[in-house]
């Protein structure tokens, strides 16, 4: 293979067989539990890098539930995602991410610098319940319920939501071990049709983790919780702050 062929196939790795297919990313019939929580506001403002703003003491804990994805198949995901200011515009900073499926790891690390590890959620109906689950290897480390289905919720809170702006922080190390690439990414979710949301009665528990310290934000008051079904488009993103050239 030479040089001009390297160039024309390069797009990931491993460059034969890499582990997920170039982008656009649709995703039908994705589901979403979202509890809302207060936690202590020095704990956010430590870990939320700047030049982005915490604006709240909130922190959203999401399951979300993906049964057809382009390229990425049929997998889960958790997490916590942080609402945040950036030059004035609201939007959100994921914190973590954990999942089940290697190549929206991989793709979500390498394209946009989703915070994503490899653990093993689930988000399913059980009789009357809505249940998410995180296990970090064979300890579980959260827990959200919500009644399901209890009354419609907001259609149209929930649309403005997912057109906010969502932040990320990509850093891909140099073969020294240095940083090569320190980036803040922003991306829009894109083309999103909503089929349906609802709220009801909700609960959340945290347990402290060594390698998934989703309790290191603790709760302290449940604020809302929202259960929708959507289709959507993952748009790629655009790079709108340089760590490395500041």
């Amino acid at each position: 293979m030479n040089i001009s062929d390297v160039r024309k196939r390069a797009f990931a790795m491993p460059l034969t067989q890499p582990a997920y297919p170039p982008g656009p990313y649709r995703f039908c019939d994705r589901e979403f539990l979202i509890l809302t929580y207060r936690t202590d506001p020095d704990k956010l403002r430590a870990i939320v890098p700047e030049p982005l703003e915490v604006t709240s003491d909130l922190v959203k804990f999401e399951f979300i539930r993906m049964p057809d994805s382009t390229g990425f198949g049929n997998y889960t995901e958790a997490g916590q995602v942080i609402p945040v200011r950036f030059r004035g515009v609201n939007g959100n900073y994921t914190l973590n991410m954990f999942l089940n499926d290697h190549p929206p790891i991989a793709g979500g690390r390498e394209i946009w610098g989703f915070p994503k590890k490899l653990a093993g959620p689930s988000l399913q109906t059980e009789t009357d319940t809505l249940v998410g689950t995180l296990d970090y290897g064979p300890v579980r480390v959260a827990t959200g319920t919500m009644g399901y289905k209890y009354k419609e919720g907001d259609a149209e809170a929930t649309l403005r939501s997912l057109a906010a702006p969502n932040f990320l922080l990509k850093i891909i190390p140099h073969v020294d071990g240095t940083a090569r690439i320190c980036e803040l990414v922003e991306y829009h979710l894109e083309d999103v049709h909503l089929k349906g949301v609802w709220t009801g009665p909700g609960a959340l528990s945290l347990v402290p983790h060594a390698l998934a310290p989703v309790a290191d934000l603790p709760i302290r008051e449940l604020v809302s919780t929202t259960h929708f079904v959507a289709d959507l488009t993952l748009g790629l993103g655009k790079v709108v702050y340089d760590y490395l050239d500041a």
